[in-house]
């Protein structure tokens, strides 16, 4: 049993360092994923505003996502006076917006189809493409009532901290994989100007 787990350790040992875009590893004994599906793209990246746990004053109740377009933050409410605090991109002059709205759904590692609008504007855009590393929507993405707006993650973590997406509240992959384990389906999303 001792040289099974050994093997093991190795296996899950020289995955994570290959870096490989697969799928998974399967465990031979329990049949389980070994590594999670495009570890390297999870990987600890770059952000104007590292996450923090911070001070927070506001109104809202825990587990409420509350978004600053002005400051490029985003606080998901702890209760008991605190908040984490992100970094985030938000939508460039004509696509912003403020509004309540509610997490209708989850996904790890996305597909993305360009709405229509989208692609009047970008013709160069994929109408699809499959989740992984190369995909706008990042590692996680959590879906906003009925409307096209998404807070996500990012395959361009340098623009974390500016106004330049189509109104989608961008993450780092770290920062939204840390969010997307905290907030729940049906959590209130407010966005602020």
């Amino acid at each position: 049993m001792r040289r099974i787990a050994i093997a093991l350790a190795g296996v899950t040992a020289g995955l994570l360092l290959s870096g490989a875009a697969q799928a998974y590893q399967i465990d031979p004994l329990t049949r389980q994923p070994l590594v999670e599906a495009y570890p390297e793209a999870a990987k600890p990246q770059a952000t104007a505003v590292p996450r923090e746990i911070v001070s927070y004053d506001g109104k809202y109740k825990p587990g409420t996502v509350v978004v600053s377009t002005t400051e490029r933050r985003m606080y998901y409410v702890l209760g008991d006076g605190k908040a984490v605090r992100y970094g985030v991109g938000v939508g460039r002059p004509g696509f912003d917006w403020a509004g309540v709205k509610t997490v209708t759904m989850k996904r790890e590692w996305p597909d993305w189809r360009p709405p229509s609008e989208m692609l009047r504007r970008r013709p160069d855009l994929p109408k699809y493409m499959p989740g992984g590393p190369e995909n706008p929507l990042g590692a996680r993405a959590m879906y906003l009532g009925t409307s096209l707006y998404r807070i996500h993650g990012s395959n361009e973590p340098e623009t974390i901290g500016q106004a330049v997406s189509s109104g989608c509240i961008r993450m780092v992959n770290e920062d939204v994989i840390d969010l997307y384990e905290r907030v729940k389906v049906g959590a209130q999303v407010v966005v602020q100007r």
